[in-house]
């Protein structure tokens, strides 16, 4: 008996031991998700050179690429992140709305005509962005993402030098207003596509292509319940970075914008894409008469009330 008494005592102090490491693991992996989920803040451009037109929109891209680029999680795989969605979704959204930023800096903003040559960093830029932000090697989008900021600080820079330039014209902004609302039509599909009560839809675009009348086209859009918080903060994603980049296009396009009296309408525009920022504990789909709320339905309501102001915004700007 004497003998058995010591290693039972054993038995316990490992078990013991085994507990506390596993509880250690677990609050670990919870610090780690928690600090992760916090959604960026305001940017802060600094002072700005008023004479040099598109600091703004060039600074606001940069830092939106180096906040992700500090954390970014999408193509995580060895560690506690790998068990987030909503944040990675969130920064899908921000990449797509400065994706299309840079895009637009090169085909339309940086170049007086189309037939001009296409601004090496401004091209640059865009290239890096166009990879896959999934991967995690060979290259790391990181890697990517800091070419971009790269790309980016150079183009700055040369705005200064005049080596680059940046025309803020009314149909610059337009062609960027129009890739605004074409970004927004889809998310805006993938949040109204949530409806608990509804299976199927619609075709809208399908039974009368080409003026022959055809039977009407259903289509499915009972979208899994696993996805519906992904589109939630992914919308939410390119809700914020649109807010950040029109701030810059308040700062760029003033003189446009006075010219054709619609500063208070790209202030209501910033208004309702800062209404988009709401934190559900959980993000619930309710059916219509329940007493849970249909949260993508919600933000649905204010997102596509900032893309029809965006429409009224290219009417005013190619009619006013």
């Amino acid at each position: 008996m004497k003998k058995r008494a010591p290693n039972r005592e054993k038995k316990k102090a490992k078990k013991a031991i085994i507990l506390v490491v596993f509880l250690a693991i677990i609050l670990f992996f919870v610090v780690v998700m928690v600090s992760n989920s916090k959604k960026p803040g305001p940017l802060n451009l600094g002072k700005l050179n008023p004479r040099v037109p598109g600091e703004a929109f060039i600074r606001t891209n940069e830092q939106l690429t180096r906040g992700m680029l500090k954390n970014w999680l999408p193509n995580d795989l060895f560690w506690p992140t790998v068990l987030l969605d909503n944040m990675p979704n969130f920064q899908l959204g921000e990449l797509e709305v400065i994706r299309y930023n840079v895009r637009v800096l090169r085909d339309n903003l940086s170049r007086m005509r189309t037939t001009d040559k296409l601004d090496p960093f401004a091209e640059a830029a865009f290239t890096s962005l166009s990879n896959d932000p999934l991967k995690w090697w060979f290259p790391s989008y990181e890697s990517k993402l800091k070419e971009t900021v790269n790309n980016l600080e150079a183009f700055s820079r040369n705005l200064v030098t005049g080596k680059s330039f940046f025309y803020s014209r009314a149909d610059n902004l337009a062609e960027l207003l129009r890739q605004y609302a074409s970004l927004m039509g889809g998310v805006n599909t993938r949040l109204i596509n949530a409806p608990r009560d509804l299976d199927n839809a619609v075709d809208v675009e399908g039974p009368e292509k080409g003026g022959v009348k055809k039977p009407a086209k259903l289509v499915n859009i009972n979208i899994p319940w696993y996805k519906i918080d992904d589109n939630f903060y992914y919308a939410q994603g390119v809700a914020y970075a649109l807010g950040e980049s029109f701030k810059a296009i308040r700062v760029d396009f003033l003189g446009v914008l006075k010219d054709k009296n619609s500063v208070k309408l790209l202030d209501k525009i910033l208004e309702s894409l800062n209404r988009c920022n709401f934190d559900p504990l959980i993000v619930f789909n309710g059916d219509p008469g329940s007493i849970f709320a249909n949260h993508s339905l919600n933000l649905s309501g204010v997102f596509n009330d900032a893309r029809q102001k965006i429409n009224s915004l290219i009417v005013s700007l190619m009619q006013g």
